[in-house]
């Protein structure tokens, strides 16, 4: 059984390939779901969010493309491709695309 799914297994892949822009959408791919871990790639249009909401484990952003804002606790965090942020259980956040971009969201929860 396959923990994770949605890409090929061992093969070499552009993670950022995986999922593609669409115009006044957000896009998701899901790589793996379970009690323990999410692991979700995303492709935000220009524009697009994710309004406030609340986790119940710590989640990590890697951005793949372009740069999105991340609203974490009431403070604002540009954050582009190449970087990453952790974003703490039950801290409000939420996500705004200041221009196209994609990003690896990993989210680990409490066991």
């Amino acid at each position: 059984m396959a923990y994770i799914k949605n890409i090929e297994p061992e093969k070499v892949v552009n993670l950022g390939g995986l999922v593609q822009y669409m115009d006044g959408q957000v896009v998701s791919r899901t790589l793996a779901q379970n009690s323990a871990v999410s692991v979700t790639l995303f492709a935000f249009a220009k524009g697009e969010e994710i309004g406030t909401h609340d986790s119940e484990g710590d989640a990590m952003v890697t951005v793949l493309e372009g740069t999105g804002e991340f609203t974490v606790g009431g403070v604002k965090h540009q954050v582009k491709a190449g970087e990453a942020l952790v974003m703490p259980a039950k801290i409000p956040h939420a996500v705004y695309a200041v221009e196209a971009f994609k990003m690896l969201l990993t989210v680990v929860f409490p066991q």
